[in-house]
């Protein structure tokens, strides 16, 4: 799905973002709503960014990437936390490309997520490239999301990689191939 959003877009950079995790609700733009087999998944576009809100059975768990003001937990690179009976696991990069390259980017990644059926993205009025997009799956027993932010004054893309759920005994037991022990797998997110 994709929307335009009705707010105006402030000049944020990459740097302003931070991480969260546990907030409450907080205003949304525009929401999506999905079921995922059995987990109730809620993408919410903010004014500053993104925020999850994920639920299965008695556990809940709240991802927040945004300008927060006042915040002092920047964006991290990679965070790995038990949240409930699940394994929660964060990573994010920043890319900075050229003004045609971020162009062609920006196209393609509002494509992706405007047709997915799992998809939400917004679009800041004034700014054809400057959006917030969101894209969920469920994989293997686990919810996955990836988020864009994207900041084509300063040709920064920040990307989010996101994977929550109760980690399998013999998975935890034996690392996958080639995966360093406590680091984050990127081809398994």
């Amino acid at each position: 799905m994709l929307t335009t959003l009705k707010t105006s877009y402030t000049d944020t950079r990459a740097a302003d973002l931070a991480w969260a995790l546990g907030r409450e609700p907080l205003p949304a733009l525009a929401t999506l709503d999905l079921e995922l087999t059995g987990a109730k998944l809620q993408l919410r576009l903010l004014g500053a960014s993104h925020q999850v809100l994920l639920e299965e059975g008695r556990v809940h768990c709240s991802e927040t990437v945004a300008c927060i003001p006042g915040s002092s937990t920047p964006l991290p690179l990679g965070v790995a936390k038990r949240v409930g009976d699940w394994e929660y696991e964060f990573a994010a990069r920043v890319e900075v490309l050229s003004p045609g390259s971020f162009a062609g980017r920006a196209q393609e990644l509002l494509a992706l997520v405007s047709d997915h059926p799992h998809g939400l993205a917004g679009v800041f009025p004034g700014s054809p490239h400057a959006f917030t997009a969101m894209l969920a799956q469920r994989h293997e027993g686990q919810v996955h999301w990836r988020t864009w932010h994207a900041y084509p004054q300063d040709g920064q893309l920040v990307a989010t990689r996101t994977r929550v759920g109760v980690r399998a005994r013999r998975a935890a037991a034996r690392p996958r191939a080639g995966a360093e022990p406590g680091r984050l797998d990127p081809s398994a997110v």
